[in-house]
């Protein structure tokens, strides 16, 4: 045969025949021999093709469609049934990364089944895989951003510490497969404001750069080898976030030693030219975000790949090297593999929102309540109450207890059905009273009187408002009285809600005010005048029944506050100066109304015997620290022993969360504990160093049951 007929037929066989002996597909060969093998397989437009969350499949290479984006905030989202557990801010008030690590599994075990079965059905749409956008770790530093429900709160100890929880229990134990891929986000410095987040540029300090926005990331990384990272819209220092090399390869790859792969949020390479204006156009975008280290781009620009080959913007190696890093999270999640090779394919459908999933629910939304206020212990309500009031916009609205990106459990319990149920021996009246805002047009006369009516008739009113996840949220476009495109621009309760309670008051009845929200309230009228304020956030799925298990005494409250409640916005600089200065327990030195790790008991607690292990910290041996704990009320409960810091020397924080512990403690009993500092969990900046160090000093050490009580205070020094 002539030697110019032997390439096609080579070329025909390679496209044909090759598949069944391809190494990339023996899953017994080591993962990267796989992975180059895979890619120089692949065509330039085939690789391309991977820069977008939505992939097509690659017939001729076995590569089925995938598409990169799914939800998984508190629980598989956007994908039909599910469970729901508390919002972010509410899984934070827990302080309980044992309960995080629980609730993580079971989601994590309800999207493999989901997967699996969307897989049977031939649906590889969004929302259908295995890479979820989840968790939130940026640092709410500003009780007006929409988003901060989404978060861990404004602690970067306390946010990282769940989010490496959440991370772990995700991605799985498995040394060869991930059960998950989790996407830490967004990286980096970005909290609002919503109306300008495509086009802001954040310049905080270094200091605060290295000292509160990025040691989450930090720990997600090098604790909880999270495995994805999504770049924010913003800008840092002028450069967007996911074109900025500093962040994606200098910080990420070269200083954390990160290994996974970036993803853009949605549209974020759009606005490299739309509102950034550091490119010109799409071609020149992609090229500044591939070279920069993102590797695939949700809603991104495949058409603009090979011209910007073409053009000398970008080399198909740097194409490759984005390539590879997505083909291998495809290998380690086991989609080029037999599902008898992988332990996660073989978790049933049934488990969907199982009961053991709603337990958990259950009892994630209960640890999250925060007892704010209890005036001569008006509660635990009553068994013997004979007629109750419940009233409030929040009362009986399913849907805000589900936050946002949230799955659809079988059934909602509102705080109307939860306390219905919980006090079956009482008359429970209910009456909406108002809506949570005023709009112009509303008279809510006619709901007023409704709720007058049945208040007058009861011993006891419980009031159930706050705001909602409609009003505070992701880029909603809402421009009413106190919200704006989704962010506060006021921190009061509705003044609607405020009337109504005024007029309640009048009653002289006690009034015990629940609240179903997704941020810090200034509530000073109501702190002064109610008998009992109960924070629930947006407490999920079972967020009413947890309600009521407090409301009646069946559970006995110990959520803690993840951000400081403000007396007024006043007292906070203004939303779009990215200084921490004056903001968060760590910086906060005005007065405040609720501090960081606030939390009231229906028990007490006593703190004694501190001990340390030594006077000074080194680099090699940790520092030790025994207290005991007892309950030394009438209840049995829960406290969070929480460890803070206080480092002498300029520029330091006022004090640093650097421990906490949820116990459980019969009354009268006692529990002994130990905290473990190492040295290289105090670092701060250091300008000649940009990064952060261990620095020598004197270090008070503070325990107690909030960022603003020490029960205990001891002292070292770091030498």
């Amino acid at each position: 045969m002539h030697s110019k007929f032997i390439i096609p037929l080579l070329f025909f066989c390679t496209a044909s025949c090759f598949a069944q002996d391809a190494p990339y597909l023996n899953a017994k060969l080591p993962l990267e021999t796989r992975v180059k093998d895979l890619l120089k397989r692949m065509t330039l437009e085939e690789k391309a093709l991977q820069m977008d969350n939505r992939t097509p499949a690659i017939d001729r290479l076995k590569i089925p469609a995938y598409d990169w984006w799914n939800e998984a905030l508190h629980g598989v989202a956007r994908a039909g049934l599910a469970t729901s557990f508390p919002q972010p801010i509410g899984l934070a008030a827990t302080f309980n990364t044992n309960g995080m690590f629980t609730m993580g599994t079971m989601v994590s075990d309800e999207a493999r089944a989901k997967h699996h079965q969307f897989i049977s059905e031939g649906n590889r749409k969004e929302y259908t895989g295995l890479t979820f956008y989840s968790p939130n770790v940026n640092i709410f530093r500003d009780p007006r951003w929409g988003r901060g429900h989404e978060t861990f709160g404004e602690d970067p100890y306390l946010t990282g510490k769940l989010g490496v929880a959440f991370v772990k229990s995700m991605q799985g134990d498995d040394p060869r497969y991930f059960k998950t891929i989790t996407t830490a986000k967004h990286f980096a410095v970005h909290s609002g404001p919503e109306p300008s987040r495509h086009e802001f540029d954040a310049r905080p300090s270094k200091r605060d750069l290295w000292e509160t926005y990025l040691p989450a990331f930090k720990m997600l990384t090098q604790e909880g080898h999270v495995y994805s990272f999504m770049c924010a819209y913003n800008r840092l220092y002028g450069k967007p976030c996911c074109s900025d090399a500093f962040l994606l390869n200098d910080i990420l790859r070269n200083k954390w030693n990160f290994k996974g792969f970036v993803a853009t949020d949605c549209g974020a390479v759009y606005d490299f030219y739309m509102f950034h204006k550091t490119a010109k156009d799409s071609v020149e975008a992609v090229a500044q975000a591939i070279k920069a280290g993102a590797d695939n781009q949700c809603y991104g620009y495949t058409k603009a790949v090979i011209p910007a080959i073409q053009q000398g913007l970008l080399k198909e190696s740097e194409l490759d090297t984005a390539v590879a890093r997505l083909l291998r999270a495809k290998f380690k999640l086991g989609v080029f593999d037999a599902d008898e090779a992988n332990p996660y394919s073989k978790i049933p459908y049934s488990i969907v929102n199982n009961e053991a999933h709603q337990a958990q629910a259950l009892q994630m939304a209960r640890e999250s309540i925060v007892l704010l206020k209890n005036a001569g212990n008006v509660l635990p309500l009553k068994h013997s109450l004979k007629t109750l009031a419940v009233i409030g916009p929040n009362a009986n609205d399913a849907e805000v207890l589900l936050g946002n990106y949230n799955g659809e459990p079988k059934h909602i319990v509102t705080p109307l059905e939860g306390i219905q149920k919980a006090f079956s021996n009482t008359n429970v009246m209910y009456a909406k009273g108002c809506n949570v805002i005023d709009t112009p047009n509303y008279n809510p006369k006619k709901e007023f009187d409704e709720a007058l009516a049945i208040a007058t008739k009861a011993e006891m009113i419980v009031f159930v408002g706050g705001i909602s996840p409609r009003l505070e949220g992701e880029d909603l476009k809402v421009k009413v009285p106190g919200f704006l495109g989704g962010d506060k621009t006021d921190l009061n309760l509705p003044a609607v809600q405020l009337k109504l309670l005024k007029e309640l008051k009048k009653l002289g009845k006690p009034i015990v005010l629940v609240l179903l929200n997704g941020s810090a309230l200034s509530i000073n009228w109501e702190q002064e005048n109610l008998n009992a304020i109960v924070e629930t956030w947006y407490g999920g799925e079972k967020g009413g029944a947890a309600l009521a298990d407090v409301l009646i005494g069946n559970y006995n409250p110990a959520g803690r506050l993840p951000v400081t409640f403000y007396n007024s916005i006043n007292d906070i600089p203004a939303f779009d100066n990215y200084s921490m200065e004056g903001k968060t327990y760590r910086y906060v030195t005005k007065p405040v109304l609720y501090p960081f790790g606030y939390g009231l008991s229906y028990t007490s607690f006593a703190y004694s015997g501190l001990k340390l292990s030594a006077t000074q910290l080194n680099n090699k041996t940790p520092l030790r620290i025994n207290l005991t704990i007892k309950n030394s009320g009438t209840y049995d409960g829960d406290e969070v022993v929480q460890l803070y810091i206080k480092q002498a020397g300029a520029d330091m924080p006022i004090k640093e969360l650097k421990g906490f512990k949820r116990i459980h403690l019969k009354k009268g009993t006692q529990q002994h504990l130990t905290f473990e500092l190492k040295a290289s969990d105090i670092q701060h900046y250091d300008v000649k160093l940009d990064d952060l160090k261990t620095k020598t000093g004197k270090v008070q050490v503070l325990i107690g049951p909030s960022s603003a009580v020490a029960r205990l205070v001891g002292s070292f020094e770091i030498r």
